[in-house]
């Protein structure tokens, strides 16, 4: 079932900034000016559900095992499209607006990319 579901529409001009990090940030239509260039630009869309560890992050055709949610993070990503994915692999939440996904190499993200997050 996919619990969740967006397309990248626009990347900002700074967003490799946070890939030596391991990370990457989306945000909706609504993203303050100052962060708007470190983010990838998607619409505000519904969660089907709950997003827990154990799901599966699908960027493009690459998939990610979730390891841990923050409890801001279906908040703002069902609110504001904002949310941050980290791909650590930790178990424990640092950042409550940030999701946790196994830690692999980040997946290719452009214009049209496809995000979903799947329960099996």
């Amino acid at each position: 079932m996919v619990v969740y579901e967006n397309k990248v529409k626009a990347m900002g001009a700074c967003i490799d900034e946070f890939k030596d990090s391991g990370m990457f940030i989306i945000f909706g239509d609504n993203a303050p000016e100052e962060l708007r260039d470190y983010c990838y630009s998607v619409s505000v869309n519904p969660i089907k559900g709950t997003i827990a560890a154990g799901q599966t992050l699908k960027v493009g055709d690459e998939s990610y095992r979730i390891t841990a949610v923050g409890d801001e993070a279906p908040v703002t990503l069902a609110g504001l499209g904002h949310c941050t994915i980290n791909f650590s692999g930790q178990t424990e939440v640092e950042l409550p607006g940030t999701i946790y996904v196994e830690n692999k190499p980040m997946p290719q993200i452009t214009v049209g990319t496809i995000i979903q997050i799947i329960s099996d």
